[in-house]
Protein backbone atom coordinates (compact mmCIF):
# COMPACT_ATOMS: atom_id res chain seq x y z
CA UNK A 1 0.00 0.00 0.00
CA UNK A 2 1.32 3.30 -1.11
CA UNK A 3 1.36 6.29 1.30
CA UNK A 4 -1.79 7.61 -0.36
CA UNK A 5 -3.77 4.63 0.51
CA UNK A 6 -2.06 4.51 3.58
CA UNK A 7 -3.60 8.32 4.44
CA UNK A 8 -7.16 7.09 3.25
CA UNK A 9 -6.86 3.81 5.70
CA UNK A 10 -5.90 6.25 8.81
CA UNK A 11 -9.22 8.87 7.83
CA UNK A 12 -10.91 5.58 7.85
CA UNK A 13 -9.62 4.80 11.75
CA UNK A 14 -10.09 8.18 12.49
CA UNK A 15 -13.93 7.81 11.74
CA UNK A 16 -14.51 4.52 13.59
CA UNK A 17 -13.25 6.12 16.10
CA UNK A 18 -15.12 9.18 16.46
CA UNK A 19 -18.18 6.88 15.59
CA UNK A 20 -17.52 5.27 18.99
CA UNK A 21 -16.85 8.19 20.78
CA UNK A 22 -19.36 10.16 20.12
CA UNK A 23 -21.73 7.73 18.48
CA UNK A 24 -21.90 9.75 15.18
CA UNK A 25 -22.11 7.78 11.67
CA UNK A 26 -19.86 7.56 8.76
CA UNK A 27 -19.18 6.28 5.34
CA UNK A 28 -16.29 5.31 3.62
CA UNK A 29 -16.53 5.47 0.30
CA UNK A 30 -13.19 4.49 -1.17
CA UNK A 31 -13.46 5.36 -5.30
CA UNK A 32 -11.00 4.11 -7.28
CA UNK A 33 -10.15 5.79 -10.30
CA UNK A 34 -12.90 8.88 -10.67
CA UNK A 35 -13.11 9.76 -13.94
CA UNK A 36 -14.72 11.98 -17.18
CA UNK A 37 -17.21 14.54 -16.24
CA UNK A 38 -20.74 15.95 -15.75
CA UNK A 39 -23.13 14.36 -18.28
CA UNK A 40 -24.29 17.98 -19.66
CA UNK A 41 -20.33 19.03 -19.53
CA UNK A 42 -21.27 21.63 -16.75
CA UNK A 43 -19.02 20.27 -14.49
CA UNK A 44 -15.79 18.88 -14.21
CA UNK A 45 -12.14 19.04 -12.93
CA UNK A 46 -9.10 21.13 -14.10
CA UNK A 47 -5.79 20.28 -12.34
CA UNK A 48 -2.37 22.20 -12.74
CA UNK A 49 -0.36 19.93 -13.56
CA UNK A 50 -2.43 17.98 -14.49
CA UNK A 51 -1.99 14.46 -12.97
CA UNK A 52 -4.93 11.86 -14.05
CA UNK A 53 -4.43 9.26 -17.00
CA UNK A 54 -7.49 10.26 -19.26
CA UNK A 55 -7.15 13.96 -19.44
CA UNK A 56 -3.41 13.68 -20.40
CA UNK A 57 -4.56 11.44 -22.74
CA UNK A 58 -6.83 13.48 -24.30
CA UNK A 59 -4.58 16.50 -24.34
CA UNK A 60 -2.46 15.00 -25.65
CA UNK A 61 -5.12 13.89 -28.65
CA UNK A 62 -5.92 16.95 -29.03
CA UNK A 63 -2.26 18.29 -29.65
CA UNK A 64 -2.05 20.38 -26.01
CA UNK A 65 0.47 18.30 -25.09
CA UNK A 66 3.61 16.67 -26.82
CA UNK A 67 3.25 13.40 -25.85
CA UNK A 68 1.71 10.86 -23.27
CA UNK A 69 4.74 9.33 -20.69
CA UNK A 70 4.21 5.72 -20.27
CA UNK A 71 5.73 4.86 -16.64
CA UNK A 72 6.65 1.70 -17.32
CA UNK A 73 5.14 -1.12 -19.25
CA UNK A 74 7.45 -3.92 -16.90
CA UNK A 75 4.38 -4.83 -14.61
CA UNK A 76 3.12 -8.50 -14.03
CA UNK A 77 -0.08 -7.83 -16.23
CA UNK A 78 -1.34 -9.25 -19.74
CA UNK A 79 0.75 -5.63 -21.86
CA UNK A 80 2.95 -4.52 -19.21
CA UNK A 81 0.74 -1.63 -18.08
CA UNK A 82 -1.12 -1.07 -14.91
CA UNK A 83 -4.50 -2.06 -14.88
CA UNK A 84 -7.42 0.11 -13.08
CA UNK A 85 -10.95 0.66 -12.49
CA UNK A 86 -12.01 3.56 -14.00
CA UNK A 87 -15.56 4.97 -12.37
CA UNK A 88 -17.70 7.37 -13.86
CA UNK A 89 -18.13 10.74 -11.50
CA UNK A 90 -22.15 10.58 -12.38
CA UNK A 91 -22.29 6.94 -10.80
CA UNK A 92 -19.96 7.88 -7.90
CA UNK A 93 -22.34 11.54 -6.86
CA UNK A 94 -25.73 8.52 -7.51
CA UNK A 95 -23.61 6.14 -4.97
CA UNK A 96 -23.27 8.73 -2.45
CA UNK A 97 -26.75 9.86 -2.55
CA UNK A 98 -27.91 6.12 -2.08
CA UNK A 99 -25.34 6.12 0.71
CA UNK A 100 -26.68 8.64 2.50
CA UNK A 101 -29.78 7.00 1.66
CA UNK A 102 -28.85 3.62 3.30
CA UNK A 103 -27.10 5.11 6.65
CA UNK A 104 -30.71 7.26 7.24
CA UNK A 105 -32.59 3.63 7.12
CA UNK A 106 -30.38 1.85 8.75
CA UNK A 107 -28.37 4.05 11.60
CA UNK A 108 -25.09 2.30 10.63
CA UNK A 109 -21.68 3.35 9.70
CA UNK A 110 -20.93 2.51 6.02
CA UNK A 111 -17.44 1.19 4.39
CA UNK A 112 -18.02 0.81 0.84
CA UNK A 113 -15.48 0.09 -2.49
CA UNK A 114 -16.86 2.34 -5.16
CA UNK A 115 -15.56 0.54 -8.69
CA UNK A 116 -16.94 -1.28 -11.91
CA UNK A 117 -15.08 -4.40 -10.88
CA UNK A 118 -13.59 -4.03 -14.10
CA UNK A 119 -10.32 -2.98 -15.16
CA UNK A 120 -8.53 -1.40 -18.10
CA UNK A 121 -4.54 -1.66 -18.85
CA UNK A 122 -2.73 1.96 -19.22
CA UNK A 123 -2.26 0.64 -22.89
CA UNK A 124 -6.28 -0.40 -23.16
CA UNK A 125 -6.98 3.39 -22.14
CA UNK A 126 -4.51 4.54 -24.50
CA UNK A 127 -6.58 2.87 -27.46
CA UNK A 128 -9.74 4.01 -26.40
CA UNK A 129 -8.85 7.43 -26.49
CA UNK A 130 -7.07 7.13 -29.44
CA UNK A 131 -10.13 5.73 -31.27
CA UNK A 132 -12.79 7.95 -29.05
CA UNK A 133 -11.06 11.15 -30.45
CA UNK A 134 -10.00 10.03 -34.09
CA UNK A 135 -6.22 10.84 -33.34
CA UNK A 136 -2.71 9.19 -32.51
CA UNK A 137 -1.34 9.89 -28.94
CA UNK A 138 2.88 9.93 -29.14
CA UNK A 139 3.70 7.81 -26.31
CA UNK A 140 7.65 8.03 -24.47
CA UNK A 141 8.33 5.53 -22.06
CA UNK A 142 9.51 6.39 -18.66
CA UNK A 143 10.98 4.66 -15.47
CA UNK A 144 8.11 3.00 -13.41
CA UNK A 145 6.98 4.93 -10.77
CA UNK A 146 8.15 2.71 -7.13
CA UNK A 147 4.98 1.73 -5.48
CA UNK A 148 2.96 1.72 -8.71
CA UNK A 149 0.94 -1.72 -7.87
CA UNK A 150 0.28 -3.60 -11.35
CA UNK A 151 -3.45 -4.06 -10.32
CA UNK A 152 -5.88 -1.93 -8.70
CA UNK A 153 -9.76 -2.93 -9.34
CA UNK A 154 -12.42 -2.76 -7.27
CA UNK A 155 -14.75 -5.66 -5.68
CA UNK A 156 -18.11 -3.21 -5.69
CA UNK A 157 -20.44 -6.39 -4.81
CA UNK A 158 -21.18 -5.08 -1.20
CA UNK A 159 -22.37 -1.30 -3.13
CA UNK A 160 -24.09 -3.33 -5.39
CA UNK A 161 -25.98 -5.29 -3.21
CA UNK A 162 -26.86 -2.84 0.05
CA UNK A 163 -27.54 0.11 -2.23
CA UNK A 164 -29.16 -1.33 -5.14
CA UNK A 165 -26.33 0.46 -7.05
CA UNK A 166 -24.36 -0.31 -10.41
CA UNK A 167 -22.26 1.56 -12.54
CA UNK A 168 -24.55 3.22 -15.48
CA UNK A 169 -22.14 5.44 -16.59
CA UNK A 170 -18.70 4.26 -16.63
CA UNK A 171 -17.58 2.39 -19.68
CA UNK A 172 -14.39 4.24 -22.00
CA UNK A 173 -16.28 5.70 -24.55
CA UNK A 174 -18.71 7.75 -22.23
CA UNK A 175 -15.89 8.37 -19.43
CA UNK A 176 -13.64 9.81 -22.49
CA UNK A 177 -16.31 11.65 -24.48
CA UNK A 178 -17.79 13.71 -21.07
CA UNK A 179 -13.98 14.33 -20.10
CA UNK A 180 -13.34 15.92 -23.44
CA UNK A 181 -16.44 17.30 -23.75
CA UNK A 182 -15.15 19.35 -20.44
CA UNK A 183 -11.83 19.85 -21.51
CA UNK A 184 -12.46 21.56 -24.61
CA UNK A 185 -14.13 24.40 -22.59
CA UNK A 186 -11.21 24.53 -20.57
Amino acid sequence: INIYGKSKWMVEQMGQSISQTHGMHFAALRYFNAAGADLEGEIGESHDPETHLIPLLIQTALKKRPHFTLFGSDHETPDGTPIRDFIHVTDLAEAHVKALEWMRENNKNLTLNLGTGKGHSVKEVIRAVEKELGSSIPVVEGERLKEDPPLLVANPEKAFELLNWKPKHSDLPTIIQTAKQWLKKR
